[in-house]
């Protein structure tokens, strides 16, 4: 899945090429004017960091990366049995 950035700033990556990653996780931040907005991953997977370069100016919209989706492995019956 694509990942695209809030609105206009900086992009400042927190994770590299090929890591795997939780759902929840930071990917970036996006800094602009004294607001910074942290860019989560939607769900699990692993990064394909190819469009933005780390520290790069970048516009509301622009992707930033991509993630290679993986099966959400978590317990979401919390243990209960069914």
């Amino acid at each position: 899945m694509d990942i695209f950035a809030p609105f206009a700033g900086h992009v400042r990556f927190e994770v590299v090429d090929g890591q795997s990653v939780a759902a929840g996780e930071h990917l970036a931040v996006v800094e602009a004017v004294k607001i910074e907005a942290p860019v989560a991953a939607p769900g699990p997977g692993v990064v394909r960091r190819d469009a933005a370069e780390n520290f790069s100016a970048v516009a509301g919209g622009d992707l930033l990366l991509h993630l290679d989706e993986l099966p959400d492995t978590r317990d979401r019956t919390g243990g209960a049995e069914l």
